[in-house]
């Protein structure tokens, strides 16, 4: 079923040259991880959670309350202040977004449809694909595709596994149609295409790196730690974009990010990245969109 070929070569020494909207050096993507809601409990699966605010799992036969209030802060509190945020800074965002999350908070899929934030299907649930066998992913995809368009208005064009999909995800989502790229890779700093069947696919590359994910495991001890590493990164390669232009994914969580101090750090990096310019806020779709125009020869074998 041709299953993916390791690439330890990518572009090299020749990256491609991109023009951003604007001229701009590198394109910020943020995306708000959006799986409140979605993830595994004990009332449904029979386990609970084990990504809360520490990293720790409760296990059966007893419930673990203290994780479940952690995401349901992200659906109340956390989502709606990174709204705020947004709005007040006018930036476009990306929504990896569960379907099972969205369905039952009507009051984000209402703010999402009157933003303008893209909704990238973040699965049906909040599920290891690579645990599920072929027909029960594909009716994951079909189901979530639905349950987007009835909450959101939107068809989604992009899709991220939940840590990373199953040698099988990405060709179901050619085999889909409507998806014009997914994030499911971390080995790169731009788009690149790959050859699925015979057709051409794009991946627009995700990070862990620039993630306030970090926070759970104890690698960012503080706002301040999670506003210097995306400083850095973005100003590195704002150098770099001098003469080829990057891309940048910072990676947020309602339930993580959304806490006060630690929105102060998402809001400080912002007016850093419009206070030095040559920068634009994207949407991946509009990433997508912007390599697929400039780049349709660009497929690899």
């Amino acid at each position: 079923m041709n299953p993916p070929v390791r690439d330890f070569v990518g572009y090299g020494r020749r990256p491609p040259v991109v023009r951003w909207p604007g001229d701009a050096r590198v394109a910020v993507s943020i995306v708000v991880n959006y799986e409140e809601g979605s993830e595994r409990s004990f009332d449904r699966d029979g386990v609970n959670e084990g990504l809360g605010e520490v990293p720790r799992r409760v296990d059966a036969p007893y419930r673990d309350l203290a994780t479940e209030s952690v995401y349901e802060y992200g659906s109340r509190a956390g989502v709606h202040r990174l709204l705020r945020l947004f709005a007040r800074y006018d930036v476009a965002t990306t929504f990896f977004a569960a379907a099972e999350a969205l369905e039952r908070n009507p009051e984000v899929c209402a703010a999402l449809r009157d933003s303008g934030h893209e909704v990238c299907a973040h699965g049906w649930r909040w599920t290891e694909e690579w645990t599920l066998d072929v027909d029960a992913q594909r009716a994951a995809i079909e189901r979530a595709v639905r349950s987007i368009e009835a909450t959101c208005g939107q068809r989604p064009v992009g899709w991220y596994s939940r840590w990373m999909p199953s040698v099988d995800t990405r060709r179901l989502l050619v085999e889909e149609g409507g998806f014009r790229y997914d994030s499911n890779a971390y080995n790169d700093d731009l788009p690149y295409f790959v050859q699925v069947g015979d057709a051409p696919f794009l991946v627009v590359p995700y990070s862990l790196t620039f993630n306030d994910s970090r926070h759970t495991y104890g690698q960012l001890t503080s706002a301040s730690d999670f506003f210097d590493e995306c400083r850095r990164g973005f100003d590195y390669l704002w150098e770099e974009g001098d003469h080829t232009p990057r891309m940048l994914s910072i990676g947020v969580h309602p339930r993580l990010i959304g806490q006060p101090s630690r929105t102060s750090a998402l809001r400080d990096f912002i007016d850093h990245v419009l206070t030095k310019g040559g920068a634009w806020f994207a949407r991946r779709r509009d990433i997508a969109e912007t390599w697929w125009n400039q780049h349709p020869t660009l497929v690899r074998d």
